[in-house]
């Protein structure tokens, strides 16, 4: 099977090769025979009721410095492509939601991954609410007064965007922190959404599990660790990897959300686990497989490119002859 696969992703000049997941993913594809065509988001064009990028044909390869080549810009039509991998990293602001719409118009004849419909629809920090029994106590709200009860019953808390990405505009508010009520008056002047409120796991000092979903069935995962003084565990925040085995509470935890994911087409998904609680749904651009990947001698991109040919193979009776 060879297929045409679109990948809409961040400019590939600055990608680090031996973290970034779409890399994997793109070395993979191409690895099976697969066609690679590069754009960016804004490179999308709709017009007379059909959905084009600006794309260049792009080949991989895992050399530092010379990572990368791409052919001569074309126009494509998207409805002409087999695959289109919605890769870009978040902000999950309009311009994300704008490009989920677009999108739209394709899929599934075109089968894009993940499904942008439920992109839209499962913000990783408010698409964890609907599975009960998984969250820690969370609070969703702008209301001060709510915030400062749920700070009196919990005490120690984490203050963070609802829409933020990558650890950034996280805060760890202690007991005895003055700096409340100054934390939310910043955050009422950033934001127009409401703030979540946490109450601060000390398990995040052990570290903060990122587990890898494909297709609603965990695939493997990584542990997280802070550095010294630091809340936060991300990778982008300088979070250390470790190595680390799935235990019977993660297990049941993938279990609770796993067929959703898969009913809902989204194949690649990284949940975030403190403890014994779920704290997000990655579904717009996870990352973390290169680094299980090293840990545990597996290569999850062949498992979800297996998890995509599938659904392709399901779907090929909704794509014109």
């Amino acid at each position: 099977m060879s297929l045409a696969v679109a990948i809409q992703m961040d400019p590939i000049d600055d990608i680090n090769i031996d973290a970034d997941s779409t890399f994997a993913l793109a070395l993979e594809a191409q690895k099976r025979g697969h066609a690679l065509f590069h754009y960016l988001p804004q490179d999308l064009v709709f017009r007379n009721h059909r959905l084009y990028a600006r794309t260049r044909p792009m080949e991989v390869r895992r050399e530092h410095g010379n990572h990368f080549t791409l052919g001569k810009a074309q126009t494509l039509d998207l409805a002409t492509a087999d695959i289109v991998l919605m890769r870009q990293d978040p902000p999950f602001d309009m311009a994300y939601i704008t490009a989920t719409h677009l999108l739209e118009h394709i899929h599934p004849r075109t089968l894009v991954v993940n499904d942008p419909i439920h992109v839209r629809n499962a913000p990783e920090k408010l698409f964890v609410t609907h599975f009960e029994g998984v969250m820690p106590p969370t609070l969703i709200t702008t209301n001060r007064d709510e915030i400062l009860d749920f700070r009196k019953e919990y005490e120690d808390i984490i203050v963070k965007p609802l829409f933020g990405n990558g650890g950034a505009g996280v805060f760890h508010v202690k007991p005895d922190d003055e700096n409340l009520s100054s934390l939310l008056e910043m955050f009422t002047q950033m934001y127009r959404e409401p703030i979540i409120i946490q109450k601060y796991l000390p398990e995040i000092r052990q570290g903060d599990k990122r587990i890898i979903l494909v297709d609603g069935v965990p695939a493997g995962g990584v542990n997280r660790i802070p550095s010294q003084g630091e809340a936060r565990a991300n990778f982008h925040a300088g979070g250390a990897a470790g190595k680390t085995d799935l235990t019977k509470r993660e297990r049941e935890i993938c279990e609770a959300i796993g067929p959703a994911l898969s009913e809902r087409g989204l194949i690649f998904v990284g949940i975030d686990v403190i403890g014994d609680y779920l704290t997000e749904i990655n579904v717009t651009s996870p990352t973390g497989i290169q680094e299980i990947n090293r840990l545990d001698g597996i290569e999850i991109e062949a498992m979800i490119w297996d998890a995509i040919e599938r659904r392709f193979e399901a779907t090929r009776d909704t794509r014109p002859s």
